[in-house]
């Protein structure tokens, strides 16, 4: 049963209970009054976002490339080429995974010298550091949050833990140094174990529980300075047991009101709490487009998630090795397909470095040949680049 908690205010009550500060506005936030159409600064903000994408259409087209990368490497060290590749300023960021962390003082460790080397690009900027830290099962780092999603769900004061998790998630992570989390899950599972509620991923089979309890999460831990992604759009609650896009293609043939009202609905109130990132899944949707995975989608992409939810700040692809991806051509291919259906950031999660250097090349190629729109591609590192300034 759902305390009566029932929006963001009442959420940050919560939050002020526990000490947490919920912080500046994050990116995707609605406006301040001050900050309306007409106004000064609003103006101004217009006039320093159309320099700044003035100034990146100039640039070099793998540099802008490599600032829509995340990089991943095998093992507890960072390869030589992967730390070249960041002193170049030629990634946005890099993903952490279990087999990448030995120990608290270890990874920080690591976590220090990947930033070093942002430090040492000719254009310096934050580094995005990222892992999995969602609860229970899915979390790469040692610690908290010890909850998974669907026992968050089951709690006695369901908010009270939703936020407990989030900031503990944040702790947990900056800690390490690292300042981003592709967490909170958002999907409404349909049947007991199905894929998503099999490990305990969802909080719930209610979508307003789901809304609530996954922006309690996401809330305390962007007040604590670690971005959150709300995944994977529009939902994979209607996901059967074994239907795993990492392992092959999947289609979820939900009628669109049912879509809508119940996979969506979260989306619209992590959007409207200001969630930083949103991570697309690699399922195929017909209601929406039964062509391409929503990854892969303008429609669900630019449509439904931009258009339809007025999400403004940064989208960013489950794993580019998903074997559902197979129909689809290699990394290359995938990286074009990605990014012309507006995905900012692409998730090179392979531990393989020559993933991610075979996507920069393919994205630099497609930009300098025009068969991607210059103006889309720095409009999308210009809110890469924009996440990782606020992150700084």
């Amino acid at each position: 049963m759902m305390t009566p908690f029932r929006s963001i205010a009442q959420v940050g009550v919560v939050l002020a209970v526990m000490g947490v500060a919920l912080g500046p506005v994050p990116l995707g936030s609605p406006a301040r009054p001050q900050d309306a159409p007409g106004t000064p600064n609003a103006l101004n903000a217009l006039h320093e976002r159309s320099a700044a994408m003035a100034g990146l259409e100039r640039e070099d087209s793998r540099d802008l490339a490599g600032r829509r990368i995340v990089l991943s490497y095998p093992g507890p060290t960072p390869p030589a080429g992967v730390l070249r590749t960041i002193r170049e300023g030629r990634a946005a960021g890099v993903i952490l995974f279990g087999e990448n962390v030995t120990g608290p003082e270890q990874i920080a460790r690591v976590v220090a010298e990947l930033k070093q080397a942002a430090a040492e690009a000719p254009h310096p900027r934050t580094l995005l550091v990222m892992t999995d830290q969602e609860g229970g099962k899915v979390r790469r780092l040692p610690g908290a949050p010890e909850l998974s999603a669907r026992r968050v769900g089951q709690a006695a004061d369901p908010v009270g833990a939703a936020a407990e998790s989030g900031a503990g998630a944040a702790r947990t992570l900056a800690d390490a140094g690292l300042n981003l989390n592709l967490a909170p899950v958002l999907d409404v599972y349909d049947e007991p174990d199905n894929f998503i509620d099999h490990h305990e991923r969802s909080y719930s089979r209610d979508p307003a529980a789901v809304a609530e309890l996954g922006t309690a999460f996401l809330t305390a831990q962007q007040g604590l300075g670690v971005a959150a992604t709300a995944k994977h759009f529009p939902g994979l609650g209607a996901a059967p047991r074994g239907a795993n896009t990492d392992e092959r293609p999947v289609t979820l043939d939900v009628p669109l009101s049912q879509l809508r009202a119940r996979g969506e609905a979260p989306y619209r109130a992590a959007v409207a709490a200001g969630v930083r990132l949103v991570m697309a899944s690699w399922a195929v949707y017909p209601a929406l487009d039964p062509d391409h995975p929503a990854g892969f989608s303008p429609a669900v992409i630019q449509g439904e998630l931009r258009g339809r939810l007025g999400f403004s700040g940064v989208t960013v692809t489950d794993a580019m090795e998903a074997k559902a991806l197979d129909p689809f051509g290699g990394t290359g291919d995938r990286a074009l397909a990605a990014a012309a259906a507006g995905m900012d950031l692409l998730l090179c999660s392979a531990r393989d470095p020559g993933q991610a250097e075979e996507a920069t090349e393919a994205l630099a190629a497609a930009l300098d040949d025009g068969r991607l729109d210059r103006r889309a591609f720095t409009g999308a590192v210009a809110r890469v680049d924009a996440l990782r300034g606020s992150l700084g």
